[in-house]
């Protein structure tokens, strides 16, 4: 299947602006034959606020006009949509989410479980949940931004069997690392196809560096982006994702990705530090 990220800016709290330019982006990718297009976390609504009233202002609820409009082209042109909002979850609960638009169908969505204390995310409550959704496509597991620090998150959808991994994100000037090492690691670790999303340009103070990637279950960089804005492609086979067996010579080199695990030895993953 072709998947696409697309690598661009938004308009702080304009959230019909923002899905008036992913409508017709989502046209242009069907025409170029993409199945799946991720956009960036927050990119309906922005990110970057300073305190809980202005968070509360460009918080959406999941029934908002622009999430309605991108589910209605979903549905004309039969593509897949990832997109990432502020979400008023309910009058006193605010979450950082994404949906997941599939065709005809109702929206799939996925709160961040890992919080940063930065920007939106300062004034939110954790999703409770680590979901893999069947699609028409394969198994989509989604994680937000810091979500890809912790192991855990990517590992946990890779058990449960998601084939790719979306992550939608706003990493800033200093988060390179995750943009050019921690998202490699995750894909090879569990191996399963990565994409991430970022934003570029300004907001609020804060610049945004883009560094989007579709990595393969191998680790390999499929397709990668610069710092401005740009749509990056790639043609997947999630069969691949399926086997996590390694076989470098076989019968001499050989691994199990899975099948090596000693998890009788992970207890202090929960329990945490002594």
């Amino acid at each position: 299947m072709r998947i696409a990220c697309v690598q661009c800016d938004v308009a702080f709290a304009d959230p019909l602006a923002n899905a008036a330019r992913a409508a017709a982006k989502l046209r242009e990718l069907h025409a170029q034959g993409v199945e799946l297009a991720i956009f960036p976390e927050a990119y309906l609504t922005g990110y970057c606020v300073e305190c809980i009233e202005d968070a509360q202002r460009i918080a959406l609820p999941a029934t908002h006009e622009a999430l309605a409009s991108l589910q209605s082209v979903c549905d004309e042109t039969g593509i897949l949509c990832i997109v990432g909002y502020a979400e008023s979850f309910s009058p006193t609960k605010l979450r950082n989410t994404v949906a997941l638009l599939e065709p005809n169908q109702p929206p799939k969505t996925y709160s961040k479980t890992h919080l940063p204390e930065l920007g939106y995310d300062k004034f939110v409550e954790p999703g409770d949940h680590l979901n893999v959704f069947d699609t028409r496509l394969g198994k989509i597991g989604m994680i937000i931004c810091y979500d890809l620090r912790p192991p855990e998150a990517a590992r946990v959808l890779a058990l449960k069997g998601a084939e790719l991994i979306v992550l939608p994100t706003n990493w800033p000037v200093g988060a390179e690392i995750s943009a050019d090492f921690i998202s490699i690691a995750r894909a090879a670790e569990n191996r399963v196809f990565l994409a991430t999303c970022d934003r570029v340009g300004e907001e609020n103070g804060f610049k945004f560096i883009g560094k989007s990637k579709i990595i393969s279950p191998a680790g390999k960089v499929l397709a990668a982006a610069g710092d401005h804005e740009e749509t990056i492609m790639a043609d997947i086979d999630l069969s691949e994702a399926r086997q996590k067996r390694i076989v470098g010579i076989q019968g001499k080199y050989e691994m199990e990705v899975f099948g090596s695990r000693q998890p009788s030895l992970y207890q202090v993953i929960v329990q945490g530090p002594h």
